[in-house]
């Protein structure tokens, strides 16, 4: 018989998002007539924007013509979406070169994938709470993992120990699940420490299409040092509405050069490389058109409709928050608002309470780590509707028990 990963053994047994949603069908089974309101997994409710859905329909079109059919594409991605990311990072003052670019799937494949790169005796550093990804993908190859914990003494917005050493680091901002956003100098710390320890930052940049102050940093990169330091994945699932679309992209800038045990010098960004063209063969070229149009002024004018549809159900959660003295995080530069649990509740207890006495599913702090035992996420990607019945259904059930 094989020898199988055992490492697996270590990983929960479920999910998060799949233990959510085998607690709400079972509770809908039983309760067929009940209205669920949904505001847990980050799953978008607005349509495509019209340039990328037009892109994609032009898109299939060529696919159906022999003269524009495509087969196997680079799997880097094509020039065109590659170029468009390249500008979209321009216009914000963040110079990078499209050789760095890798268009994917997906962020969390990213995420997960990138372990590939490094051996497993590195000193992983993790903030907690933390998106389930970081955590498992290293868990599942055997990766030994220690966190530094994010919680309202900090704002859960964890700063470097300069006493401890870390090899690899996970950095998300806007934070998933707190919504808490680092600021320019917060970031430059964390680069500094980088540098001095020979480290690589993983940051993770899924939402930054939600940060609308200028000041507040929406690349990694914008951090001077950052490209000698640090890989950044984002994604067009929050952004554009491609969660069922599928569409990200990471970048690996040529600066990532280290030294092997042998003397020999190696290139993350050639490795990534080596990585891609063997295990991926490169996102859809559909799908690739309709996210280059995405990049297009027009298409960000869109998408900043649909993202500004998000703003105003984060801001029906947060007032109703602030009316009941609950105490939050997020929700300004992030979907995500993140709270304390009420009556003092652990997560799970509440995410049953919710779900039982008023319908509305959230998200259990606990899925995301220890520091999230006593706190709860719920998401602004409902639609408008859904957001305000919740949210009022949530205020007269705190105040009537």
């Amino acid at each position: 018989m094989p020898n199988l990963n055992e490492n697996y053994l270590k990983l929960q047994e479920n999910y998060l998002f799949s233990e959510i949603a085998h607690r709400v069908a079972a509770y809908t089974k039983q309760h067929p007539e009940k209205n669920v309101i949904r505001l847990g997994i980050g799953d978008v409710t607005r349509p495509l924007c019209q340039c990328a859905g037009e892109a994609l329909l032009e898109g299939a079109k060529e696919m159906m013509s022999a003269d524009t059919f495509k087969g196997y594409g680079p799997e880097q991605g094509y020039e065109d979406i590659r170029k468009a990311i390249v500008d979209y990072y321009k216009r914000s003052g963040v110079e990078i070169d499209a050789s760095a670019v890798f268009v994917s799937d997906g962020a969390k494949s990213d995420t997960g994938n990138i372990t590939d790169l490094f051996a497993h005796d590195n000193v992983i550093l993790i903030p907690t709470p933390v998106y389930p990804v970081y955590v498992d993908s290293n868990v599942m190859c055997g990766n030994k993992v220690e966190y530094i914990e994010g919680n309202a003494d900090n704002d859960f917005l964890p700063m470097p120990d300069w006493d401890q050493h870390a090899d690899i680091i996970y950095i998300c901002s806007p934070n998933n699940p707190t919504g808490a956003c680092y600021n320019k100098s917060q970031l430059k710390e964390w680069v500094d420490y980088a540098l001095k320890n020979q480290a690589v930052i993983l940051f993770d940049a899924a939402y930054e299409a939600f940060v609308s102050d200028p000041e507040l940093p929406r690349s990694i990169y914008a951090v001077e040092g950052a490209k000698q330091c640090a890989i950044e994945f984002c994604s067009l699932s929050k952004t554009a509405g491609f969660t069922g679309t599928r569409c990200g992209y990471t970048i690996v800038p040529q600066e990532l050069v280290f030294t092997a045990s042998a003397g020999e010098e190696m290139s993350l960004n050639a490795m990534w490389n080596r990585r891609q063209c063997t295990k991926y063969n490169g996102t859809s070229y559909i799908v690739q058109k309709a996210a280059a149009a995405v990049f297009s002024e027009e298409g960000i004018h869109q998408c900043q409709e649909n993202l500004e549809y998000y703003r105003e159900n984060a801001r029906v959660i947060t007032d109703t928050l602030s009316d009941l003295g609950i105490r939050f995080y997020g929700g300004v530069h992030s979907p995500y608002v993140w709270f304390e649990c009420p009556k003092d509740m652990d997560s799970w207890t509440f995410f049953d309470y919710l779900l039982h006495e008023i319908q509305v599913v959230g998200t259990p702090g606990a899925g995301f780590g220890e520091n999230g035992k006593r706190y709860f996420r719920l998401t602004s990607f409902g639609t408008y509707e859904n957001t305000v019945e919740a949210m009022t259904r949530f205020q007269d059930l705190l105040e009537t028990k």
